[in-house]
């Protein structure tokens, strides 16, 4: 492959060699803004064009349209003279940018002025970095959506790709690859500017398919603006970031901004049966927005019903999972059309929302035009559904089974419990997690009572707390776990508060029996934990090895 980008350089720093140069006024014509220019440049032709667009001030290059945007303590006008100053060709704010901009002296670089200027960086960028449309088919691009099973779904549709003979990108939470290289990147979705570039460079180095997760706050926050996907997914909605979006509703509006026409070609819904509301509505969103011969419904379970005008009628699903049994600590099960077609599908993997996943990934790489039978030769003969997922489900050890999962929300934690479960009912499950601070309150105490009602023995400890209290967490926490054992309603008999994780961990591991099940949830991959605004190494995979190591030597001595 070539053109890949040095090792260490950050997401945000990143450009395409081929990007396009663009006037700052053909730019403010795109977007249908005001562009002023200073006095020097009024009625001579523009001395400079745009090659390449920034949203931080300390990675713009010469050439660059600086994106400087209010935010919550400052806004980016105050930085424009430090990125002018840096190369900036020209900046793309609001009128208060602007104002501040002009009260500094007058203006140097043009500025285009628009009243939400956050909303025109995708086309911004597509613009400059999007390349021909042959470019782009050469790339098939596939994007993930969902509360849970993101992270899972695009690794195994770059594994899938892999065993295809491709070479792939990938942009999720745990890191951004291109090939086997991997990127810096602070957020799940990084900011427009740096998806665009990432996915032009990726298409410069050769690849020949990249797989994106696209959280809620990448579309309520326009980072994904422009980019136009093969096929898209979609896992599941339940509650999560009410914090950002307020309600279960608005936090579905968001998340159906991905199928449609605009953003996609094609879509994949998976459904888990006839009782899951938001599944059923996405799966009729996206029909009415793409057309039913472009979207593929898969059901988990049974048939799918759709209460319409007319009343309630079956519609039934385009694949159907049958045939679900167990293969070691993962799965094996047959996708079945509706007019006959077969795929045999298997994950190594545990959980059976890992199943769903799989089913999930297989269907979007079919529905990118992949023959069935190809298809079905690399799944029997690669075995690409077990693969590695850093952080999620990730086993540690057998004896005990101890597990390192990313389960952070009420429905990602019933999950994970329900995957540890010994399948002999002859062990005990033992959960250690917490919740994050400064996020969504509401779901503390429902995630300390599903872990009462789904484990023998729960330890809550802190997760994240940021600038939050971490013993007023702990409490909500714990409080729901306390109410469903004091209704009766509880699984677990021992429910304890250790702090900190590491202490919290090793306890776990004392505890547990060789036919014991340990799980540690909320923060998966992570290796630092935030504690007012310190980051502190922690990674929860290495803390279960140490001590689960040292709590063997500790019974059986030194080997």
């Amino acid at each position: 492959m070539q053109n890949l980008p040095e090792p260490g350089l950050d997401a945000a720093r990143l450009r395409p060699r081929s990007a396009a140069s663009l006037p700052a006024a053909e730019l403010a014509q795109l977007i249908g803004a005001r562009l002023e220019l200073p006095e020097a440049h009024r009625g001579a032709q523009e001395p400079a064009s745009v090659r390449g667009i920034s949203i931080d001030s300390r990675s713009v290059q010469p050439g660059d349209l600086y994106a400087a945007l209010p935010g919550a303590r400052f806004h980016g006008a105050g930085f424009a003279a430090a990125a002018i100053g840096s190369g900036a060709a020209a900046v793309l704010t609001d009128q208060a940018g602007l104002q501040l901009m002009l009260d500094e002296g007058p203006l140097s670089v043009p500025v285009i002025v628009a009243a939400v200027p956050r909303e025109h960086m995708g086309q911004i960028s597509a613009a400059l970095y999007g390349g021909s449309e042959d470019e782009r088919a050469r790339m098939p691009l596939f994007g993930v959506t969902g509360t849970n099973g993101k992270t899972t779904t695009t690794y195994f549709l770059n594994s899938i790709q892999k065993a295809l003979g491709r070479t792939t990108g990938l942009i999720g939470t745990i890191e951004i690859l291109a090939g086997d290289q991997r990127i810096p990147s602070l957020l799940t979705t990084p900011e427009a500017p740096s998806v665009h570039a990432l996915l032009a460079v990726m298409r410069e180095a050769g690849m020949t398919g990249a797989s994106m997760e696209v959280s809620s706050h990448a579309l309520e926050f326009h980072r994904v603006d422009g980019v136009h996907y093969d096929v898209t997914g979609f896992t599941n909605l339940t509650q999560d970031h009410l914090d950002l979006h307020g309600s279960m509703e608005a936090y579905f509006e968001v998340k159906a901004q991905l199928f449609t026409a605009r953003r996609t070609d094609r879509a994949v819904i998976v459904v888990a049966d006839d009782q899951d509301e938001w599944g059923l509505r996405m799966a009729r969103r996206a029909r009415e927005e793409l057309g039913a011969e472009k979207v593929e419904v898969i059901a988990l379970r049974g048939g799918i019903v759709e209460d319409r005008d007319s009343g309630p009628q079956r519609h039934g699903a385009d694949w159907t999972l049958r045939s679900l049994a167990r293969r070691g600590v993962g799965h094996r099960f047959e996708l079945v059309h509706r007019d006959g077609r077969r795929l045999r599908v298997s994950t190594g993997l545990p959980g059976e929302f890992n199943v769903a996943n799989a089913a999930l990934a297989v269907v979007m790489v079919l529905a990118s035009g992949v023959p069935l039978q190809v298809l079905q030769d690399v799944l029997d003969d690669q075995d690409p559904l077990t693969t590695d997922v850093p952080g999620r489900m990730q086993l540690i050890a057998s004896e005990p089974t101890a597990v390192v999962d990313f389960a952070h929300n009420p429905d990602a934690l019933t999950r994970a419990l329900e995957a540890v479960d010994p399948p002999e009912g002859d062990g005990r499950v033992i959960v250690v997690f917490g919740a994050t601070g400064q996020r969504d309150t509401t779901k503390r105490p429902l995630m300390g009572r599903i872990a009462a009602q789904g484990a023998d023995v729960v330890i809550v400890t802190d997760d994240d707390p940021h600038d939050e209290d971490p013993a007023g967490i702990r409490a909500e926490v714990i409080a729901g776990a306390r109410q469903a054992r004091d209704e009766g309603a509880a699984r677990a008999t021992e429910i304890e508060e250790i702090h900190p994780r590491a202490t919290a961990i090793r306890t776990a591991a004392a505890m547990a029996g060789p036919r014991d099940s340990i799980l540690v949830a909320g923060r998966g991959h992570e290796t630092t934990q935030e504690i007012a605004g310190v980051d502190h190494p922690l990674d929860d995979r290495q803390e279960l090895r140490d001590a689960l190591h040292d709590t063997q030597e500790g019974r059986w001595g030194r080997s």
